[in-house]
């Protein structure tokens, strides 16, 4: 599900990869692991994810998901509203 006010989309992270630091002016995000565990940081502070576990991201909060581990890590990413045009990298 991808539209305006809503979106959950299912991503999956190979081990060893990061994506950019960034944050959403507007969005208001929710990490959910499915498999597998990762490393949101937020602002600065590392939170370890495992299976099970899930972590808010509120608009504004520079925030950066990894996985260090060898295994890939399936999570749903739930954005209300969508990130479209709503994403900044933090340089």
């Amino acid at each position: 599900m991808n539209e305006k006010q809503l979106s959950v989309i299912e991503e999956r992270v190979p081990g060893g990869a990061a994506e950019i630091r960034h944050y959403h002016k507007v969005a208001r995000q929710f990490f959910y692991i499915l498999e597998g565990a990762a490393v949101m940081e937020i602002e600065g502070t590392d939170h370890v994810l495992s299976a099970g576990f899930g972590i808010e991201v509120s608009p504004g909060n520079r925030h950066r998901f990894s996985n260090p581990n060898l295994a890939e890590v399936r999570f749903l990413v739930i954005s209300s509203p969508s990130t479209a045009e709503d994403r900044f990298n933090d340089i």
